[in-house]
């Protein structure tokens, strides 16, 4: 019931218009929820703590911002991670990471396959 109301509570947060504000409301939801009980959520708050000048960058952009580029570059590196996954090497792996993500063109082979 206590980690609904501090996540309920934190939902606030993204009302604000102002970074100044919304700096305040984390310093103040960080403090009560640090005073509290609930280490998963003490472990929230902490990680909250470590990152807020980048959680209030977004309030500084007005939220013109999207992760939406950023995700598209995890998605395709986890697929090549999975699909690298017999690879024998991690120079191997990395070749093939540099070559879906970067769009490199393929190498010229010094093996010849009959």
């Amino acid at each position: 019931m206590q980690r609904t109301l501090h996540k309920n509570y934190f939902q606030r947060f993204w009302s604000y218009h102002y970074p100044s504000w919304a700096g305040h409301f984390l310093d103040n939801w960080i403090t009560r929820t640090l005073q509290g009980n609930l280490e998963p959520m003490k472990e929230v708050a902490n990680t909250i703590k470590n990152h807020k000048p980048l959680i209030l960058d977004w309030f500084k952009a007005q939220g013109r911002l999207s992760s939406g580029a950023v995700e598209g570059l995890n998605l395709k590196a986890k697929l090549t991670i999975k699909k690298a996954y017999s690879f024998r090497t991690l120079n191997g792996l990395i070749t093939a990471l540099y070559h879906t993500l970067g769009q490199l063109p393929e190498p010229k082979s010094i093996h010849k396959f009959c």
